[in-house]
């Protein structure tokens, strides 16, 4: 015989629920698109449901995107054997980055940006969501670059410019929706280019 979930357990389970069915409203339909009864259809929840856990659109989405890009981060750092005895970790660091912001993670934030630039109220809520994912970023990167390179100097403005081209490769890939051999090549060459940034100088002898 199979145990009641709590009532807990359920109220997780409508949450989690919701937070997908957004996350897939965001990236097929746009953020104009994306309404609560639409996310409430898909995701197979009352209306009156979907309003107890989330009383508007806005606290929806941004909770969504929030959920699936801790997610990311976490397989992010599920992937230790990666770098362990790496014959390159700085470029194998910035892989794992830049896989990090592939999939609909990075679609559905992008859809929350562009509509919080007109929307005073989600720019409120999208910049703090910003905020939070950028922080969890440079605490997974300590993890994935190491003590050596987070040692260097400002580490944290190398790793956010390395961030920001990341972003900016990944717009340029809705011009591309299908993956392609040339955005890998526009990759590896920004891959290159970012390298130094984490690289100590060699010492030299006086």
């Amino acid at each position: 015989m199979t145990a009641r979930r709590t009532q807990e357990e359920r109220s997780a389970a409508t949450r989690r629920l919701l937070l997908d069915a957004t996350v897939e409203c965001l990236v097929e339909h746009g953020y104009a698109g994306t309404t609560t009864t639409r996310v409430s259809e898909l995701a197979g929840v009352s209306r009156g449901a979907q309003v107890h856990h989330f009383a508007t659109k806005d606290e929806l989405v941004v909770a969504a995107v929030r959920h699936l890009a801790e997610q990311q981060a976490q397989m992010v750092l599920t992937r230790p054997d990666i770098l362990a005895g790496s014959a390159d970790p700085v470029g194998d660091a910035l892989e794992l980055l830049w896989k990090a912001h592939q999939g609909p993670t990075f679609d559905a934030a992008i859809e929350l940006w562009v509509a919080a630039r007109t929307d005073p109220e989600l720019r409120e809520a999208t910049t703090a969501f910003e905020r939070a994912l950028t922080a969890r970023f440079v605490e997974v990167s300590q993890i994935l670059f190491g003590t050596r390179v987070t040692a260097l100097p400002d580490f944290q403005s190398r790793l956010l410019t390395a961030l920001e081209a990341m972003r900016g490769l990944r717009m340029v890939s809705f011009l591309h929706p299908h993956p392609s051999a040339r955005m890998d090549e526009r990759w590896q060459r920004s891959k290159t280019l970012l390298r130094p940034l984490f690289e100590a100088a060699p010492h030299r002898d006086i």
